[in-house]
């Protein structure tokens, strides 16, 4: 039988980003078959005697951030620009063979570093490794360059045009919505598998324990609010003035608990939704300083959650964003049986949305009906069953592990043949 060692590759597998979640998610899926899963980033939180570091991976590593800073300041690149880049691949290539000799890998997928150029050499590195090889590779693509407008004026687009992605007999592309996979044919010629982001619908949330007893406390949430959720970072493309709008405008008593802080994407969006916040005359709450990836105590002995500690706590969930590669957070929220507010962005209205989701919708605004709509939910609690059992259903039918892994075989089989999957035998 055929060695199954499977090495994925990225800039990182920590935290809660959405590439990160889903490698885990794939990793499990992957497991359950008969793989081996190994990891090599920038950044790792997954067992140490599967991780391969290599810190110069991470796009904020300094050498790379500045990079990345250089390529898309000018349309001209500079010779020593050039030589910067290619040394850098040459170190990262030898690095990405160290890691496939470590473990013995025979079939590599790429989490968005083929896909998103926010480390150019380890793109180029990747591909040429790819290319003298032959070796099996799944590139899966989470958010595509020409999604992002910062982007689009560069002086890098001969290794673009190269890399991300490449185009090669030996890659079998996956993409998360309809709409990536499209633009990557029209715009490269690349056919790809359509995969979306999934949940373990199958085995559901976990119950609560002790441990979250007093959430809606430390949070700083009265018996008598309405405690609305945003489980997502502080940045634009997440459209939070409409949630602060939402929470203004609703007959009730409410605050609004953000989840996440801005992370790498600076503060000043941040400092806008305060502002806006206090305009709106709302409480809002930032909470990442409680809110983390694990369990455990902040330095002045206050009890830190993960999210899923959260969500069952929360009455209603806010989901106005503008741009979403799939929309994690919306999976989490029927996974959890919450009645969302979710804005009516272009994958969800293509991809989701036609699948037919009772949720409750605005379309790029706050409207009256939006508000009569929010408070008949959050004041019918027959309805709200209602609404959370019919998007539960149609989650474990449509975005469940069980999806991924049909999904996961068919690409493994085209890939590397029958393997007799031992989930089979």
């Amino acid at each position: 039988m055929v060695s199954k060692r499977v090495g994925f590759i990225s800039f990182r597998f920590a935290g809660t980003d959405g590439v990160s979640l889903e490698t885990i998610k794939w990793a499990t899926v992957l497991d359950q078959i008969g793989f081996e899963c190994f990891f090599m980033a920038g950044e790792l939180d997954t067992a140490p005697e599967r991780s391969f570091i290599e810190e110069k991976l991470h796009f904020q590593h300094p050498e790379i951030k500045e990079l990345f800073e250089e390529s898309f300041n000018s349309t001209v690149r500079p010779r020593l620009l050039t030589k910067k880049i290619q040394d850098m691949r040459l170190f990262l290539k030898s690095k990405v063979y160290e890691f496939i000799k470590t473990f013995d890998i025979n079939l590599l997928v790429a989490e968005n570093a083929l896909t998103i150029p926010l480390n150019i050499p380890l793109a180029l590195a990747l591909t040429e490794v790819i290319s003298e090889t032959g070796m099996p590779v799944i590139a899966h693509h989470h958010d595509f360059f020409w999604e992002r407008k910062r982007f689009l004026r560069n002086c890098i687009w001969d290794y673009i045009n190269m890399a991300l992605p490449p185009h090669l007999s030996n890659i079998e592309h996956v993409a998360i919505n309809t709409s990536g996979q499209n633009q990557l044919a029209l715009r490269t010629g690349i056919s790809s598998t359509l995969i979306p982001n999934v949940m373990n619908f199958e085995l559901g949330p976990p119950l609560p324990d002790d441990y979250i007893s007093n959430v809606r406390g430390d949070l700083g949430i009265a018996d008598d609010e309405l405690f609305v959720l945003q489980p997502t970072r502080v940045v634009q493309r997440k459209g939070i003035e409409h949630a602060v709008e939402l929470v203004a405008r609703i007959n009730k008593k409410a605050v609004l608990v953000i989840s996440h802080a801005s992370g790498d994407e600076g503060y000043e969006y941040q400092a806008r939704v305060r502002e806006y916040a206090d305009l709106m005359n709302i409480r809002a709450i930032f909470v990442d300083d409680i809110i983390k990836e694990s369990r455990g105590e902040t330095e002045d002995k206050r009890r830190v959650y993960v999210l899923e500690d959260i969500y069952p706590h929360a009455d209603l969930i806010t989901y106005p964003s503008l741009i979403e590669g799939f929309g994690n957070a919306f999976l989490e929220s029927i996974w959890f049986r919450k009645p969302i507010l979710i804005n009516n962005y272009s994958i969800y209205a293509t991809d989701i949305k036609p699948k037919g989701f009772r949720l409750i919708e605005m379309d790029n605004f706050i409207s009256s009906r939006t508000i009569e709509f929010t408070e008949k939910v959050i004041s019918d609690k027959e309805l709200a069953k209602e609404m959370a059992d019919i998007n539960y259903a149609l989650g474990l039918r449509y975005y469940s592990y069980s999806v991924l892994r049909n999904q996961l075989k068919a690409v493994l089989t085209r890939h590397l043949g029958d393997l007799r999957l031992e989930s089979d035998i």
